[in-house]
């Protein structure tokens, strides 16, 4: 089959820059916060953005619509992945998330963010109801995800299911619900939630909310973190203390200040007006998403792209949330922008679909 041309020519570079910018950004940011006592951290980060970067660029390689059909395929191999951490997965503070490959440290909870975004664009995309979907019809996609949650769940890791069940649950709301299908979900996620808080959280995550409510309570302990981290993002001010010279970070009153907090060390070193124009950065991309589904030639693409939005913009606002005090700490990193391989390659994977369905509009 010949090379179509018309590929490169609407390669979407405005997406490709927006995503290396925001990386960019966040190498330094980790250079900041851990040069003093991890210095290479930083160049790990780098090449896992350039590995990230490789898998996006392949990823667009081919049409994605034939991922309609390699989506079930992916959905069993992770499930079984997420079997294979419960039984022999790497134990590390107490939980077991990671499958030890020598060489890399595999999270099966992150790809199957991607993984529930592909099936759930197969399932909806194939089923058009201008109506909404009723009860019934919403059975299929709620097995396909209540299974993935309950083995993250499992680990445990209460901050990637709930990604999960936003991103799942933001498609679902995308492809339309009857109004008393909605009320019904509703009413039985409330019913879920206070079972789930009295039978399925465990104690430290349920320290964790209280910590949230009042993080002063123990100020030493459980909402040490919470409380650093406010007085890291308060003392920057509106320009910031400047670049390596906030006394949070380097002098390591901030815990995590290279992953789940690393917007912290950011806003002590740049301030509100550093802060916002991150902010519109990440904005761009969500918007630049939407418009990319917008686009789509097919309806594949669109829940595909709409998917990716959805997957980066719930990672943005729990852990921008969980920084400032606003919601309760979950573990959860800030896309591009935290230090992490799986994290960082799993986001790059979601880069190169909203680059393939944008290549591809025209296509048809």
């Amino acid at each position: 089959m010949p090379f179509d041309r018309r590929l490169l020519i609407h390669f979407d570079w405005v997406l490709l820059l927006v995503v290396l910018l925001i990386a960019g950004i966040g190498v330094l940011n980790l250079y900041s916060a851990t040069s003093s006592w991890a210095p290479s951290f930083y160049l790990k980060q780098l090449s896992w953005i350039g590995i990230g970067l490789l898998i996006a660029l392949a990823v667009t390689a081919f049409d994605y619509r034939h991922l309609e059909y390699l989506g079930p395929i992916f959905y069993v191999i992770n499930i079984a992945l997420l079997v294979a951490v419960l039984a022999f997965g790497k134990v590390t503070m107490g939980a077991v998330r990671w499958i030890d490959l020598g060489f890399f440290n595999l999270q099966p909870s992150e790809i199957m963010k991607v993984v529930i975004i592909l099936i759930f664009a197969r399932y909806f995309s194939a089923r058009d109801k201008p109506f909404g979907f009723n009860l019934r019809e919403l059975l299929v996609p709620f097995a396909l995800l209540g299974l993935p949650v309950f083995l993250i769940l499992r680990q445990p890791d209460l901050g990637t299911s709930m990604l999960v069940v936003f991103i799942g649950v933001t498609m679902m709301l995308f492809a339309g619900i009857k109004r008393w299908t909605f009320i019904f979900l509703s009413a039985s996620g409330i019913g879920a939630a206070v079972i789930g808080w009295f039978f399925l959280l465990h104690d430290y995550q349920r320290r964790r909310i209280h910590t949230f409510l009042d993080p002063e309570k123990d100020p030493l302990g459980s909402g040490y973190h919470i409380i650093q981290s406010k007085i890291a993002v308060g003392s920057g001010g509106f320009f910031g203390k400047g670049f390596m010279q906030g006394p949070q970070s380097q002098l390591a009153f901030l815990p995590e200040r290279h992953t789940d907090f690393a917007f912290s060390v950011f806003a002590e070193e740049w301030g509100f007006a550093g802060s916002v124009l991150l902010l519109l950065l990440f904005l761009f991309l969500i918007m630049w998403g939407v418009y990319i589904a917008r686009r789509a030639s097919d309806r594949f693409g669109t829940y595909l792209a709409l998917g990716v939005v959805a997957m980066i913009f719930w990672h943005m606002v729990v852990n921008l949330g969980m920084v400032i005090g606003l919601l309760p700490v979950v573990g959860v990193p800030l896309p591009l922008f935290s230090y992490g391989g799986t994290s960082m390659v799993t986001t790059m994977i979601g880069a190169g679909l909203l680059l393939n369905v944008s290549m591809r509009r025209f296509m048809f």
